[in-house]
């Protein structure tokens, strides 16, 4: 579990960042997100094999499970052939968490080599208008 803010993420610049994720194992991470209209976008890809990814939002950390918005329902990937790429819109504050799932995998452990970056909405003033 990494717990990541907009900020940090930011900071991440271009660099990947890896996972390594058992088998029969899940990872998570959240992202706590406090102003409306960012996109947060990823890219990944696996080695070896696929591994399945999903993308939840909950409004806190107090908020039960049951009762967490499946934003991206759980797909598995071939990330292992092709880079996988998506976004989300940051319509409410709230933890936006993405789960990479390798828990279908009995004996192969998976690494996800991952990059997010967040956008802020290009609001025109209309000021360069003559």
């Amino acid at each position: 579990k990494l717990p990541l803010t907009v900020e940090e993420i930011v900071n991440f610049g271009e660099s990947n960042r890896e996972l390594f994720i058992k088998s029969s194992t899940y990872s998570i991470i959240p992202i706590t997100v406090t102003e409306m209209g960012l996109t947060i976008s990823w890219i990944f890809s696996s080695d070896p094999k696929s591994i399945s990814f999903s993308v939840v939002y909950q409004e806190s950390e107090d908020t039960p499970l049951d009762q967490c918005k499946v934003l991206i329902p759980m797909t598995r990937c071939n990330s292992h052939k092709e880079t996988i790429r998506g976004q989300v819109k940051v319509r409410n504050a709230g933890i936006y968490t993405l789960i990479f799932d390798n828990t279908f995998s009995r004996f192969i452990s998976k690494r996800v080599f991952y990059h997010l970056a967040v956008e802020r909405p290009v609001i025109y003033d209309g000021s360069d208008f003559p």
